[in-house]
């Protein structure tokens, strides 16, 4: 994919990279061979599409090498993938920080990432700077002991695109190896940047032809290959992962997690195989089964672990009506890191209907059991049930609930689930545990060998599930198959209250160590340390420390935002850091309603850095909205009107501005709308007008009556929740 309006921003210093950090110096040998390696590695590489990338006139870091990577978490100054290694256990191996000193951290530095939006990001951090994603897929490259700006990265991603994305105009993170720097973006493609300038070195497409695909999540580099796979079954897409040469950009291997047009042949033997578990003309929406985040590899089994996605539609009997297991949805995949190829799967939830992703991070861990000694993959995805396996085989270990579940009653020794009854919402609208946010979803969990647990942020709600007995595949655009409108009748906290905490597992014994309870969901991922610590962020916008064996909380400081995104620790000139960048926004944000709202954040994304007896000031952060104003706009509307514009919001509007039209935190709440944006409503949402800013247009599926049905409506909930404001009632869903 040609592209030449990347937008780079130069360095404020001439003084980049592994020289540019104060009070380090390198032997002049190692910094020559440095600037050869970096030479070599880009002598002889095409450059597809990009600017050119000579860069800064400076040496550049190490390059981070295929040996590094193996042994990273015998680096613990940096952070150079992920995980933190490739188990991706977040462990820190630091110890300057500790239980006993915890208390005089302060913030070093932080950085504003210029965005409202919802920030989900893991940075990385080598040889003194700093790599970090905004959303619209940004990358900024930073002075790791300041703070400062080094070069910003802007791939100009496609605004129209975000149409097609799900739950968030996010980015995981970015991934280094070599001399560069590795982003994934929202409009489907990866491109590789210079390490050293910022500039971009090579931009290819990830997906063929224009079906509604996107990518959120961090790639990962193994064995010489950047692997990344993709976001879009809510759209009705099938999923896949590609590896693609880290030095060119040339698609090594791609597999699918799902089969596809029989007629057409098949890919491999496993999409063979997976085809007689589907029935109907299941490829017709694409199937599904998205590898959007979680993955893992382990170098001495050259085993790449990967989790998908839901089906497409979401709704078994409307994705496979005459039954089947819809391999390989809802799995773990191995994979044979040098061709792709499945070398062993394990189907967490068969016959998938109630959008519990297995995409939530994979964790690699070596953990005694009955006696022996065994290589256990550990995961706590949306279905609400822990699962340790053997990595080696993918035999099932054990599972067992982590929060409340109501769709299953436990595991069979085939590793089976054992469904409850009840719970196939077919017959009409049925309540069920977990919602489909999950028990735990994308937000990254640590491993500590110290304790032997495995910390987490867990959910406890349910939600209202119900089919769309009138749908039908409809290219770009919801494909879920569930009723939107029943959604609209209900709140999240219906069937009993929603509970959020921080939660220590035992992984050996399948029980809770112990647990903190949070304010409401969504709270960030965590980081545990050597310092006998556990960090996480919140989403009622504190950055707090936990002792590690009994969850006492020992240091907190606010962060201005909600935090959902990772930790990382990183040393700098003999100083541990622990940073995070915070952002409160993306679904839950969006789609929570007043859950959301009690986070009582608003976005505004920012990078904070903390070390001992440091003595900076946490900037502000945006005041919650207030109660609702009367609307002043006037538009005259029958009630049918209002009614056809609540089931068009719902179906276009509400993913990202909320059910019945409360937002939580991040975008507009349109409640709240002045009578000068009303006036120009149409040409927001028809003409996108306000594109650059998130909102694309909607010409080509709403005509202007559908827009002045929903505008009609929003009025209607605006003077609704005012006249409950007045009154003293919430303005939640219902208010």
């Amino acid at each position: 994919m040609n592209r030449t309006n990347s937008v780079w921003a130069p360095p404020r210093s001439p003084l980049w990279g592994a020289a540019r950090v104060r009070g380090r110096r390198r032997m002049l040998l190692a910094i020559l061979l440095s600037w050869i390696g970096s030479i070599a590695c880009h002598e002889g590489e095409p450059v597809t599409g990009a600017v050119d990338s000579a860069g800064v006139a400076v040496p550049g870091a190490r390059p981070v090498t295929r040996e590094r990577l193996v042994a990273a978490s015998d680096e613990p100054a940096s952070w150079i993938t992920h995980g933190g290694d490739y188990a991706e256990q977040r462990f820190s191996r630091l110890t300057q920080v500790d239980e006993r000193n915890v208390s005089r951290l302060g913030l070093a530095w932080s950085f504003d990432l210029e965005t409202e939006r919802g920030v989900e990001a893991t940075p990385l951090v080598d040889d003194g700077v700093m790599y970090v994603s905004a959303p619209f897929d940004v990358v900024h490259a930073l002075d790791a002991a300041t703070g400062e700006r080094l070069w910003t990265f802007d791939p100009q991603m496609d605004r129209d695109w975000v149409r097609n994305v799900c739950c968030g105009f996010v980015n995981r993170g970015v991934a280094l190896y070599g001399e560069r720097v590795y982003i994934g973006t929202l409009d489907n493609r990866l491109i590789a940047i210079d390490r050293r300038s910022g500039r971009p070195v090579w931009d290819v497409k990830t997906v063929e032809g224009d079906k509604p695909y996107s990518i959120t999540g961090a790639p990962r580099v193994v064995e010489g290959k950047v692997v990344i796979g993709n976001s879009g079954a809510d759209f009705g897409v099938r999923g896949f992962v590609s590896a693609y040469d880290a030095q060119t950009g040339a698609l090594v291997w791609r597999t699918y997690t799902v089969p596809g047009n029989p007629a057409e042949g098949f890919e491999s033997e496993a999409m063979e195989r997976a085809a007689e578990t589907w029935t109907g003309e299941w490829w017709v929406a694409g199937g599904g089964g998205t590898a959007w985040d979680g993955m893992a590899y382990d170098p001495e089994l050259r085993l790449l672990y990967v989790g998908t996605g839901n089906g497409a539609p979401a709704v078994r009997w409307l994705r496979s009506p005459g039954g089947g297991d819809n391999l390989y949805l809802c799995s773990i995949l191995a994979l044979d890191v040098g061709t792709g190829e499945l070398v062993w799967h394990y189907q967490e939830v068969p016959a998938e209907s109630w959008d519990y992703t297995s995409t939530a991070p994979i964790l690699l861990a070596d953990l005694e059991i009955d006696g022996r000694l065994r290589k256990t993959l550990l995961h706590a995805p949306k279905s609400g049930f822990f699962y340790v396996l053997d990595r080696t085989n993918g035999e099932f270990l054990s599972a067992e609930p982590f929060t409340t579940v109501t769709w299953a009653s436990g595991y069979d020794e085939a590793g089976r689930p054992i469904e409850n009854p009840g719970v196939d919402f077919r017959d009409g609208p049925r309540f069920i545990r977990p919602a489909p946010y999950g028990g735990h979803s994308w937000q990254p969990m640590s491993f500590h060998p110290g304790t032997g647990l495995v910390y987490f942020p867990r959910r406890d709600m349910g939600s209202i599930f119900a089919g769309d007995v009138d749908w039908q595949h409809a290219p770009a655009t919801w494909n879920t198959g569930f009723d939107t409108a029943a959604f609209s009748s209900f709140s999240l906290t219906d069937g009993g209250p929603m509970t959020a905490s921080l939660v220590a597992w035992d992984p050996v014994a399948q029980r809770e160590a112990w647990s903190v309870p949070h304010v409401t969901g969504f709270n960030g991922g965590t980081l545990s340390t050597a310092g006998g610590l556990v960090f996480q962020g919140s989403a009622d916008g504190r950055f707090v420390a936990y002792r590690a064996t009994d969850g006492e909380k020992l240091w907190e400081s606010p962060v201005g935002t909600g935090v959902m995104a990772g930790p990382v620790s990183y040393e700098v000139d003999g100083e541990q850091y622990v940073a995070v960048a915070a952002g409160w926004g993306a679904s839950f944000a969006w789609s929570g309603g007043q859950l959301a709202l009690a986070a009582g954040v608003r976005g505004g994304g920012r990078v904070l850095a903390f070390k001992l007896d440091a003595k900076g000031e946490v900037p502000a952060g945006r005041a919650p909205l207030g109660p609702v104003p009367e609307p002043t706009f006037a538009l005259a509307s029958s009630e049918a009107e209002r009614a056809r514009g609540m089931e068009l919001f719902h179906f276009y509007c509400s993913v990202c501005h909320g059910p019945m039209a409360v937002a939580g935190g991040s975008v507009p709440d349109l409640r709240h709308l002045s009578a000068e944006r009303h006036a120009i409503f149409p040409r927001i949402v028809r003409d996108g007008l306000l594109r650059q800013s998130g909102m694309p247009g909607f010409a080509d599926q709403l005509d202007e009556a559908d827009v002045r049905a929903i505008q009609a409506w929003i009025l209607e909930r605006a003077r609704e929740s005012a006249a409950a404001s007045r009154a003293g009632a919430t303005n939640g869903p219902s208010g």
